[in-house]
């Protein structure tokens, strides 16, 4: 005699694995954008220490921004860099202290392995004064003026103008790239 509560059949088993799989599979979506976007808020924390310590930099060097240059990233050669200044990564060494801060942890193409650095300098600012930016003869405002952003669109997953993150001359972040209406007159 079998019991109120009897096996269950392979049927069965299989239709319970099926809307398991269906559930993981509309879950995976939403939680690789939470992933992203935690990778995103440590990006930007990252970036937010990058600007101390380029404060740091500006204020023991007579309000001058340093003289520095990205590092390319040459895969698969031997050709030494052709660049002579020296990466942000050698120049701000000494006010970061740890040059990690200079990886993005949504980094997947490994430019801070080939580079020092996944976030990429401004160069036209190079020796300027912090309190007097200047380019192509026009003056801008330090929040109007990016200094470092994401050498790539490391974070495409949080969706269209939210690939990049950008740290202005003022010490503030964001996300967008947005300079219409900021030149000085």
């Amino acid at each position: 005699m079998r019991g109120e509560w009897g096996a269950f059949t392979l049927i069965e088993l299989l239709v319970v694995i099926a809307i398991i799989a269906i559930l993981a599979a509309l879950l995976m979506p939403v939680l690789g954008k939470a992933k992203e976007a935690g990778r995103a808020t440590v990006c930007l924390s990252n970036l937010r220490q990058v600007g101390v310590s380029l404060q740091l930099y500006v204020d023991s060097n007579n309000q001058r921004l340093p003289i520095m240059r990205d590092k390319l990233a040459v895969m698969g050669t031997n050709q030494p860099p052709t660049n002579t200044l020296p990466s942000p990564d050698k120049v701000l060494a000494g006010e970061l202290g740890n040059t990690n801060v200079l990886r993005c942890p949504s980094d997947r193409v490994d430019l801070f392995l080939q580079t020092g650095s996944s976030y990429s300098w401004n160069s036209l600012l190079n020796g300027q004064r912090a309190d007097d930016i200047k380019m192509l003869g026009m003056k801008f405002d330090a929040h109007a003026m990016p200094v470092f952003f994401d050498k790539e669109d490391f974070h495409k997953a949080r969706g269209q103008g939210k690939a990049v993150n950008y740290l202005y001359a003022d010490g503030h972040i964001k996300n967008l790239l947005a300079i219409e209406g900021t030149v000085q007159k």
